[in-house]
């Protein structure tokens, strides 16, 4: 495998951000996904020159699930008037400017009264490819919690709270992250291996929203890792445009049937490995790092794309088979339907 390949998939691994000149190459733009659409018979919907800007045409929330010692989660109450009342995780969206970090640690105080240092990245959840949420944790800094005396537009007041079912939620749609960061909590305590460690979202400008994909595979005859290289203009990782229209997964089925055809072999999503952001002035693009595993041997999964099968050094491939045995070991996707 060329060094500067397996390089970037190292930093992949560590969740450190790509070149600038080589996070932007993309093998499976929108206009390429239009013109195959049409070759089926069926109109595209999506803009071919779509540009991610955040409050127009993209939408990123942030979310923060802090557990404390004795397993409490920290909520806020509403004030809004839609759901005034009601109980929430600190969460908001984005706003012009901000990267993920930045825009989690506002939510939090705003909401809670609390500083916080984010540590990781939990899970990424995506309602088609336009509007995403993240979701991270951290631990407290500093700040005193609200109370109701301090209620204000942004919330009402905050509470470290034990049993969910004591409250009035907003939507039971958080009930899942604040499990998985209970499980990620008690996982750390116990320094699980098998868990992900602690990883970001990096700085790394992007002007489109892109799909970057490890996709592995171990061979039968040589017990040795594979990873899917693209051949276009230089050797890199497979790239394509996210369909702002379609969900994530809807996105890489499409792309895997461009590199594979249509009767692709048994795959696995995993999960995301890595997540690129830095908003400029004109643009609000991002990238996510998602890792794929093939189920079949090698020799089974044929390539119609120009990408090529590359072998692995012993050492990452051992790294990637052990990211492919755990669950755990990646940042779950959930697409809300």
């Amino acid at each position: 495998m060329p060094d500067n390949v397996e390089n970037n998939i190292i930093k992949v691994l560590k969740g450190l951000p790509l070149e600038s000149e080589e996070s932007e190459t993309c093998d499976f733009t929108l206009e390429e996904q239009n013109s195959a659409l049409e070759s089926q018979g069926v109109a595209p919907t999506v803009d071919p020159n779509f540009t991610p800007i955040l409050g127009e045409t993209v939408t990123y929330i942030v979310a923060c699930v802090l557990i404390n010692d004795q397993n409490e989660v920290l909520m806020m109450q509403e004030a809004k008037q839609s759901c005034a009342g009601k109980w929430y995780l600190p969460a908001g969206r984005m706003e012009k400017g901000e990267n993920i970090i930045k825009a989690t640690a506002r939510e939090v105080l705003e909401e809670t009264g609390l500083n916080i240092k984010c540590t990781t990245l939990l899970m990424v959840e995506c309602a088609k490819g336009s509007w995403i949420r993240f979701v991270l944790t951290g631990y407290v800094t500093g700040g005193v919690l609200k109370m109701p005396a301090q209620a204000d537009k942004e919330s009402l007041q905050a509470k470290w709270i034990l049993n969910l079912d004591e409250l009035n939620l907003r939507a039971k749609d958080i009930t899942h992250l604040i499990e998985r960061a209970r499980a990620y909590a008690d996982a750390r305590r116990r320094k699980d291996q098998a868990w992900h460690q602690d990883m970001l979202p990096v700085l790394r400008p992007h002007s489109k929203m892109l799909l970057r994909t490890v996709i592995v595979i171990k061979k039968r005859a040589t017990n040795r890792v594979h990873v899917l290289l693209s051949e276009r203009n230089a050797w890199h990782l497979p790239v394509c445009e996210i369909n702002p229209t379609k969900s994530l997964h809807n996105t890489l089925r499409k792309f895997m049937v461009e590199l594979f055809g249509a009767e692709v072999g048994q795959h696995r999503p995993h999960g995301i490995l890595s997540v690129e952001h830095d908003p400029s002035d004109t643009t609000d693009g991002i990238c996510l790092t998602i890792l794929v595993a093939f189920r079949a041997p090698l020799e089974e999964v044929p390539i119609i794309g120009k990408c090529v099968w590359h072998e692995t050094s012993k050492e990452l491939g051992d790294q990637l088979l052990v990211r492919v045995a755990a669950r755990n070991s990646t940042f779950p996707v959930h697409v809300i339907c």
